[in-house]
């Protein structure tokens, strides 16, 4: 499995996370009590999406050191 990485979406990525996660704060804590619930989701899937990145890039990490690994070995 050959990963390609589009250097223009990483930029983009990198800026709407926390965006998404400001939003969402900044919504929770200054809108009306009748639309706080509306603001979390924004906050919940900013999170989520640097969790996920941070597990993925971990993972790679740890298949490219067990190949080394390997490869260094034989």
């Amino acid at each position: 499995m050959k990963i390609i990485m589009k250097t223009k979406n990483n930029y983009i990525y990198t800026l709407i996370t926390p965006l998404m996660i400001l939003i969402g704060v900044l919504g929770f804590i200054f809108r009306d009590s009748t639309k706080k619930n509306s603001y979390i989701p924004i906050g919940v899937i900013g999170i989520y999406l640097i969790a996920e990145r941070e597990y993925n890039r971990k993972t790679r990490r740890e298949n490219i050191l067990k190949k080394i690994k390997n490869f260094s070995r034989k």
